[in-house]
């Protein structure tokens, strides 16, 4: 009942966290959209004799005047070197200037070249996906809560999952886009987009367990008042969400210290995903219940009274 009983300062806690993740995302700009959204060429070469300084490659491209060349380490020995669309003598071109002239040894690992058209049909089929994603499980927790309208209807839980899905995925984004613009190279591309899902994946499930036991505990009528119930299923599910949770982000933090440096951005805005779903689906959603349910007591007493 702990959490019932504070549920506004949990509210005011998710609610500064979303505005400050807000005002990163509003005004830390430009993002740095990856080649998948915006086209371009991604070149990774690797340097078995020994890799170069960065700042020294990074001066050397820049002489090739392409703008928003950007260049990254990768592994032991390589660089990941992100530039315009490029034609084949131009690609020459850059593979020349990163191997100094021929003058080093180097292994050219992968190159991709994608289109601005392709990428922004990509951008706009990710932005549905995730829409999609989201009115799928509104009408699915609707669907599933239909036995136990009272005292708020089946459709009021699915619009609840969706707030604690928008807190799940701002506050990671924001997160991640600060970073970026203050510390590490980040990128929103496909492995983002991949994250964010797999963020409402978790999250949504994180939340349906404990909405399940309330669900569970109100056709019981165990306890007459909601907020009780409510309370107490939270109580009967908080071990299994912390330690699912933990068995979770333990597998992310590995991928995030021993994976390879493509992944490390995927498993750290994965990893303050999960974060942020676990908070939500025990501070946010099902307190959230009883603020909706005591907002509806409080009108539907006001109303009797002006009869």
């Amino acid at each position: 009942m702990f959490i019932i009983k504070h549920k506004y300062f949990f509210f005011s806690l998710s609610i500064l966290l979303v505005l400050s993740s807000l005002f990163s995302i509003a005004f830390f700009h430009p993002w740095n959209f990856g080649i998948e959204f915006t086209g371009g060429s991604l070149l990774e070469v690797g340097y078995p004799n020994g890799r170069p300084d960065a700042g020294a490659l990074k001066e050397k491209l820049a002489t090739l005047n392409w703008v928003g060349t950007q260049v990254q380490e990768t592994g032991a020995d390589g660089f990941l070197v992100r530039t315009k669309d490029l034609s084949e003598p131009e690609r020459q071109q850059l593979m020349s200037v990163v191997s100094d002239n021929g003058g080093t040894t180097i292994e050219e690992r992968r190159f991709n070249s994608i289109g601005p058209t392709v990428g922004n049909e990509l951008r706009t089929k990710a932005g549905w996906a995730i829409l999609c994603v989201i009115l799928a499980i509104v009408l699915y927790i609707a669907f599933a809560f239909r036995g136990v309208s009272h005292p708020i209807s089946s459709w009021t839980y699915g619009i609840v999952a969706i707030v604690a899905l928008v807190h799940d995925v701002l506050i990671p984004t924001g997160i991640y886009v600060a970073l970026g613009h203050y510390y590490i190279d980040v990128q929103i591309d496909v492995l983002f987009v991949t994250a964010i899902l797999t963020i409402l994946g978790f999250s949504v499930h994180d939340t349906i367990v404990v909405f399940d036991r309330t669900r569970e505990n109100l056709k019981l009528r165990t306890w007459k008042e909601f907020s009780v119930t409510v309370g107490h299923s939270i109580e009967q599910t908080f071990a299994r969400s912390i330690n699912t949770s933990m068995t979770v982000l333990l597998v992310i933090l590995a991928l995030y210290f021993v994976g390879g440096e493509t992944t490390k951005n995927f498993a750290l805005i994965l990893a303050i995903g999960v974060i942020a779903g676990t908070y939500s689906s025990i501070f946010v959603a099902s307190p959230l219940l009883v603020a909706v349910e005591e907002w509806q007591r409080k009108k539907e007493a006001k109303h009797s009274k002006k009869k």
